[in-house]
Protein backbone atom coordinates (compact mmCIF):
# COMPACT_ATOMS: atom_id res chain seq x y z
CA UNK A 1 0.00 0.00 0.00
CA UNK A 2 1.45 3.38 -1.05
CA UNK A 3 -0.53 5.66 1.26
CA UNK A 4 -1.72 4.53 4.70
CA UNK A 5 -5.46 4.47 5.35
CA UNK A 6 -4.94 6.16 8.71
CA UNK A 7 -2.14 8.52 9.63
CA UNK A 8 -2.51 7.71 13.35
CA UNK A 9 -4.11 4.61 14.80
CA UNK A 10 -4.76 4.32 18.54
CA UNK A 11 -5.15 0.84 19.99
CA UNK A 12 -6.76 0.70 23.43
CA UNK A 13 -5.73 -2.64 24.89
CA UNK A 14 -2.71 -4.39 23.30
CA UNK A 15 -3.77 -7.96 24.06
CA UNK A 16 -4.12 -10.84 21.62
CA UNK A 17 -6.41 -8.94 19.24
CA UNK A 18 -5.00 -5.44 19.77
CA UNK A 19 -1.44 -6.68 19.49
CA UNK A 20 -2.22 -8.65 16.35
CA UNK A 21 -3.87 -5.59 14.79
CA UNK A 22 -0.74 -3.55 15.51
CA UNK A 23 1.57 -6.17 14.02
CA UNK A 24 -0.60 -6.74 10.95
CA UNK A 25 -1.13 -3.01 10.38
CA UNK A 26 2.61 -2.40 10.59
CA UNK A 27 3.41 -5.23 8.21
CA UNK A 28 0.93 -4.04 5.59
CA UNK A 29 1.71 -0.31 5.98
CA UNK A 30 -1.99 0.36 6.44
CA UNK A 31 -1.28 2.99 9.10
CA UNK A 32 1.39 5.58 9.75
CA UNK A 33 1.80 6.00 13.51
CA UNK A 34 0.49 3.52 16.10
CA UNK A 35 -0.33 4.69 19.62
CA UNK A 36 -0.66 1.97 22.26
CA UNK A 37 -2.52 2.48 25.52
CA UNK A 38 -3.48 0.23 28.41
CA UNK A 39 -4.16 0.90 32.07
CA UNK A 40 -1.54 -1.49 33.50
CA UNK A 41 2.08 -0.43 33.29
CA UNK A 42 3.29 -4.04 33.12
CA UNK A 43 1.13 -4.69 30.08
CA UNK A 44 2.34 -1.47 28.48
CA UNK A 45 5.95 -2.51 29.09
CA UNK A 46 5.28 -5.87 27.45
CA UNK A 47 3.75 -4.13 24.43
CA UNK A 48 6.78 -1.84 24.20
CA UNK A 49 9.12 -4.83 24.41
CA UNK A 50 7.40 -6.35 21.39
CA UNK A 51 7.53 -3.08 19.48
CA UNK A 52 3.80 -2.98 18.90
CA UNK A 53 3.57 0.80 18.55
CA UNK A 54 5.37 4.10 18.18
CA UNK A 55 4.07 5.71 21.38
CA UNK A 56 2.96 4.18 24.66
CA UNK A 57 0.83 5.59 27.46
CA UNK A 58 -1.47 4.53 30.29
CA UNK A 59 -3.77 7.47 29.41
CA UNK A 60 -6.26 6.51 26.66
CA UNK A 61 -7.07 10.18 26.00
CA UNK A 62 -3.43 10.88 25.24
CA UNK A 63 -3.33 8.00 22.77
CA UNK A 64 -6.62 9.00 21.11
CA UNK A 65 -5.73 12.68 20.72
CA UNK A 66 -5.21 13.38 17.02
CA UNK A 67 -5.96 9.78 15.99
CA UNK A 68 -7.73 9.13 12.71
CA UNK A 69 -8.95 5.79 14.04
CA UNK A 70 -9.31 4.44 17.58
CA UNK A 71 -9.93 0.73 18.08
CA UNK A 72 -11.21 -0.41 21.47
CA UNK A 73 -9.65 -3.80 22.20
CA UNK A 74 -10.99 -4.14 25.73
CA UNK A 75 -13.62 -6.41 27.32
CA UNK A 76 -17.04 -5.39 26.02
CA UNK A 77 -18.18 -4.24 29.44
CA UNK A 78 -15.40 -1.61 29.51
CA UNK A 79 -16.16 0.03 26.15
CA UNK A 80 -18.50 2.67 27.57
CA UNK A 81 -16.07 3.90 30.23
CA UNK A 82 -13.19 4.09 27.75
CA UNK A 83 -15.31 6.03 25.28
CA UNK A 84 -16.26 8.57 27.94
CA UNK A 85 -12.56 9.09 28.65
CA UNK A 86 -11.46 9.61 25.04
CA UNK A 87 -14.54 11.47 23.74
CA UNK A 88 -13.34 15.01 24.60
CA UNK A 89 -10.13 14.64 22.55
CA UNK A 90 -11.51 12.90 19.47
CA UNK A 91 -11.02 14.98 16.37
CA UNK A 92 -13.84 15.59 13.86
CA UNK A 93 -13.94 12.88 11.23
CA UNK A 94 -12.21 10.31 13.42
CA UNK A 95 -13.45 6.72 13.36
CA UNK A 96 -14.00 4.76 16.56
CA UNK A 97 -14.28 0.99 16.30
CA UNK A 98 -13.98 -2.05 18.53
CA UNK A 99 -13.32 -5.80 18.35
CA UNK A 100 -15.94 -7.19 20.75
CA UNK A 101 -17.92 -10.34 20.05
CA UNK A 102 -21.09 -8.61 21.29
CA UNK A 103 -22.33 -5.69 19.24
CA UNK A 104 -25.73 -4.35 20.37
CA UNK A 105 -24.50 -3.76 23.91
CA UNK A 106 -21.29 -2.08 22.73
CA UNK A 107 -23.25 0.25 20.46
CA UNK A 108 -25.51 1.19 23.37
CA UNK A 109 -22.47 1.93 25.55
CA UNK A 110 -20.36 3.82 23.03
CA UNK A 111 -22.72 5.86 20.88
CA UNK A 112 -24.12 8.25 23.55
CA UNK A 113 -20.64 9.53 24.45
CA UNK A 114 -19.34 10.20 20.95
CA UNK A 115 -19.24 13.85 19.83
CA UNK A 116 -20.80 14.95 16.56
CA UNK A 117 -18.65 14.35 13.52
CA UNK A 118 -17.03 11.23 14.97
CA UNK A 119 -18.04 7.98 13.27
CA UNK A 120 -18.61 4.67 15.06
CA UNK A 121 -18.10 1.50 13.01
CA UNK A 122 -18.36 -1.54 15.31
CA UNK A 123 -16.33 -4.55 14.23
CA UNK A 124 -15.80 -8.13 15.30
CA UNK A 125 -12.81 -10.04 13.92
CA UNK A 126 -13.88 -13.66 14.29
CA UNK A 127 -10.40 -14.90 15.10
CA UNK A 128 -8.42 -15.68 18.18
CA UNK A 129 -6.71 -18.26 20.35
CA UNK A 130 -6.97 -19.19 24.00
CA UNK A 131 -3.88 -17.07 24.69
CA UNK A 132 -4.03 -13.48 25.93
CA UNK A 133 -1.76 -10.50 26.49
CA UNK A 134 0.71 -8.59 24.27
CA UNK A 135 2.94 -11.64 23.81
CA UNK A 136 0.06 -13.63 22.30
CA UNK A 137 -0.46 -11.45 19.21
CA UNK A 138 0.78 -12.34 15.73
CA UNK A 139 0.35 -10.58 12.40
CA UNK A 140 -1.23 -13.56 10.61
CA UNK A 141 -4.13 -13.96 13.06
CA UNK A 142 -6.75 -12.45 10.74
CA UNK A 143 -5.69 -14.04 7.46
CA UNK A 144 -8.59 -15.89 5.86
CA UNK A 145 -10.87 -15.16 8.82
CA UNK A 146 -14.07 -13.15 8.86
CA UNK A 147 -14.46 -9.68 10.29
CA UNK A 148 -18.07 -8.59 10.78
CA UNK A 149 -18.94 -4.88 10.70
CA UNK A 150 -22.22 -3.79 12.31
CA UNK A 151 -22.66 -0.07 11.57
CA UNK A 152 -26.02 1.44 12.41
CA UNK A 153 -28.22 2.92 9.71
CA UNK A 154 -27.05 6.42 8.85
CA UNK A 155 -23.37 5.75 9.57
CA UNK A 156 -21.10 7.66 7.18
CA UNK A 157 -20.54 5.36 4.15
CA UNK A 158 -16.96 6.53 3.74
CA UNK A 159 -16.13 5.55 7.32
CA UNK A 160 -17.64 2.10 6.77
CA UNK A 161 -15.70 1.73 3.52
CA UNK A 162 -12.44 2.68 5.26
CA UNK A 163 -12.92 0.08 8.00
CA UNK A 164 -13.89 -2.48 5.37
CA UNK A 165 -10.64 -1.80 3.50
CA UNK A 166 -8.64 -1.75 6.73
CA UNK A 167 -9.71 -5.26 7.70
CA UNK A 168 -9.24 -6.56 4.18
CA UNK A 169 -5.68 -5.22 4.25
CA UNK A 170 -5.14 -7.21 7.46
CA UNK A 171 -6.21 -10.35 5.59
CA UNK A 172 -9.82 -10.65 6.69
CA UNK A 173 -12.94 -11.38 4.70
CA UNK A 174 -15.46 -8.70 5.60
CA UNK A 175 -19.22 -8.96 6.03
CA UNK A 176 -21.67 -6.28 7.12
CA UNK A 177 -24.47 -7.39 9.42
CA UNK A 178 -27.17 -6.01 11.70
CA UNK A 179 -25.91 -5.88 15.30
CA UNK A 180 -28.79 -7.86 16.82
CA UNK A 181 -28.47 -10.57 14.17
CA UNK A 182 -24.73 -10.72 14.77
CA UNK A 183 -25.29 -11.31 18.48
CA UNK A 184 -27.68 -14.18 17.76
CA UNK A 185 -25.31 -15.81 15.27
CA UNK A 186 -22.33 -15.55 17.62
CA UNK A 187 -24.39 -16.85 20.54
CA UNK A 188 -24.63 -20.25 18.86
CA UNK A 189 -21.29 -20.32 17.01
CA UNK A 190 -19.10 -18.99 19.82
CA UNK A 191 -20.71 -17.97 23.09
CA UNK A 192 -22.70 -21.09 23.95
CA UNK A 193 -19.84 -23.44 22.91
CA UNK A 194 -17.55 -21.54 25.28
CA UNK A 195 -20.14 -21.74 28.06
CA UNK A 196 -20.52 -25.49 27.54
CA UNK A 197 -16.73 -25.91 27.60
CA UNK A 198 -16.43 -23.97 30.84
CA UNK A 199 -19.21 -26.06 32.36
CA UNK A 200 -17.85 -29.45 31.28
CA UNK A 201 -14.38 -28.67 32.56
CA UNK A 202 -15.88 -27.42 35.82
CA UNK A 203 -18.01 -30.57 36.14
CA UNK A 204 -14.95 -32.76 35.67
CA UNK A 205 -13.10 -30.81 38.33
CA UNK A 206 -16.00 -31.32 40.76
CA UNK A 207 -16.29 -35.09 40.28
CA UNK A 208 -15.54 -37.17 43.36
CA UNK A 209 -15.59 -40.59 41.69
CA UNK A 210 -12.92 -39.60 39.15
CA UNK A 211 -9.62 -38.17 40.31
CA UNK A 212 -8.07 -35.07 38.77
CA UNK A 213 -5.03 -37.12 37.75
CA UNK A 214 -7.29 -39.46 35.77
CA UNK A 215 -9.02 -36.52 34.08
CA UNK A 216 -5.66 -35.14 33.00
CA UNK A 217 -4.18 -38.51 32.04
CA UNK A 218 -7.03 -39.54 29.75
CA UNK A 219 -7.99 -36.10 28.44
CA UNK A 220 -7.35 -37.03 24.79
CA UNK A 221 -10.78 -38.67 24.79
CA UNK A 222 -12.32 -35.31 23.87
CA UNK A 223 -12.02 -33.46 27.16
CA UNK A 224 -8.72 -31.96 25.95
CA UNK A 225 -10.49 -29.95 23.25
CA UNK A 226 -12.90 -28.49 25.77
CA UNK A 227 -9.99 -27.42 27.98
CA UNK A 228 -8.49 -25.42 25.13
CA UNK A 229 -11.67 -23.36 24.80
CA UNK A 230 -12.11 -23.12 28.57
CA UNK A 231 -8.62 -21.63 28.89
CA UNK A 232 -9.81 -18.38 27.24
CA UNK A 233 -9.59 -15.06 29.05
CA UNK A 234 -12.11 -15.12 31.97
CA UNK A 235 -12.67 -11.35 32.10
CA UNK A 236 -13.47 -11.16 28.41
CA UNK A 237 -15.92 -14.05 28.53
CA UNK A 238 -17.60 -12.88 31.72
CA UNK A 239 -18.41 -9.62 29.91
CA UNK A 240 -19.56 -11.44 26.78
CA UNK A 241 -22.18 -13.44 28.65
CA UNK A 242 -23.39 -10.49 30.70
CA UNK A 243 -23.70 -8.27 27.62
CA UNK A 244 -25.29 -10.82 25.29
CA UNK A 245 -27.49 -12.51 27.84
CA UNK A 246 -30.75 -12.53 25.82
CA UNK A 247 -29.26 -14.21 22.75
CA UNK A 248 -27.22 -16.63 24.87
CA UNK A 249 -30.24 -17.61 26.98
CA UNK A 250 -32.32 -18.14 23.84
CA UNK A 251 -29.67 -20.44 22.35
CA UNK A 252 -29.20 -22.23 25.68
CA UNK A 253 -32.92 -22.91 25.79
CA UNK A 254 -32.81 -24.47 22.32
CA UNK A 255 -29.71 -26.46 23.27
CA UNK A 256 -31.38 -27.75 26.45
CA UNK A 257 -34.37 -28.97 24.44
CA UNK A 258 -32.13 -30.78 21.96
CA UNK A 259 -30.05 -32.25 24.81
CA UNK A 260 -33.23 -33.61 26.41
CA UNK A 261 -34.17 -35.28 23.13
CA UNK A 262 -30.71 -36.82 22.93
CA UNK A 263 -30.98 -38.04 26.53
CA UNK A 264 -34.30 -39.66 25.68
CA UNK A 265 -32.82 -41.42 22.63
CA UNK A 266 -30.02 -42.89 24.72
CA UNK A 267 -32.38 -43.97 27.50
CA UNK A 268 -34.72 -45.77 25.08
CA UNK A 269 -31.97 -47.23 22.92
CA UNK A 270 -33.04 -45.29 19.84
CA UNK A 271 -29.99 -45.98 17.69
CA UNK A 272 -31.59 -44.58 14.54
CA UNK A 273 -32.10 -41.17 16.15
CA UNK A 274 -28.53 -41.12 17.40
CA UNK A 275 -27.11 -42.12 14.02
CA UNK A 276 -29.20 -39.51 12.20
CA UNK A 277 -27.91 -36.75 14.51
CA UNK A 278 -24.28 -37.86 14.25
CA UNK A 279 -24.45 -38.10 10.46
CA UNK A 280 -25.95 -34.63 10.24
CA UNK A 281 -23.26 -33.14 12.46
CA UNK A 282 -20.51 -34.75 10.38
CA UNK A 283 -21.84 -32.80 7.41
CA UNK A 284 -21.53 -29.57 9.42
CA UNK A 285 -17.88 -30.40 10.13
CA UNK A 286 -17.23 -30.93 6.43
CA UNK A 287 -18.88 -27.59 5.73
CA UNK A 288 -16.58 -25.82 8.19
CA UNK A 289 -13.55 -27.27 6.42
CA UNK A 290 -14.89 -26.40 2.96
CA UNK A 291 -15.50 -22.82 4.15
CA UNK A 292 -11.80 -22.53 4.97
CA UNK A 293 -12.33 -22.11 8.72
CA UNK A 294 -10.42 -25.31 9.56
CA UNK A 295 -8.22 -27.87 7.86
CA UNK A 296 -8.94 -31.54 7.36
CA UNK A 297 -5.48 -32.51 8.67
CA UNK A 298 -5.57 -34.96 11.55
CA UNK A 299 -3.90 -33.41 14.58
CA UNK A 300 -4.82 -35.69 17.45
CA UNK A 301 -1.19 -35.51 18.53
CA UNK A 302 -1.52 -31.72 18.68
CA UNK A 303 1.67 -30.70 16.88
CA UNK A 304 3.33 -27.54 18.19
CA UNK A 305 2.08 -24.33 16.57
CA UNK A 306 5.38 -23.70 14.73
CA UNK A 307 5.19 -27.12 13.06
CA UNK A 308 1.45 -26.91 12.36
CA UNK A 309 1.85 -23.51 10.71
CA UNK A 310 4.63 -24.56 8.35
Amino acid sequence: MNEPLFGRLAIVGPGLIGGSIALAARRTNVVGEIAITTRRQATLDAARARGLGDTYTTDPAEAARGADCVILCVPVGACGAVTETIAPVLKPGAIVSDVGSVKASVIAQVKPSLPGGVHFVPAHPVAGTEESGPDAGFAELFEGRWCILTPEDGTDPEAVALMNEFWQCLGSNVEIMDAAHHDLVLAITSHVPHLIAYNIVGTADDLEAVTRSEVLKFSAGGFRDFTRIAASDPTMWRDVFLNNREAVLEMLGRFSEDLTALQRAIRWGDGDALYTLFERTRAIRRGVIEAGQETAAADFGRRPRDEADE
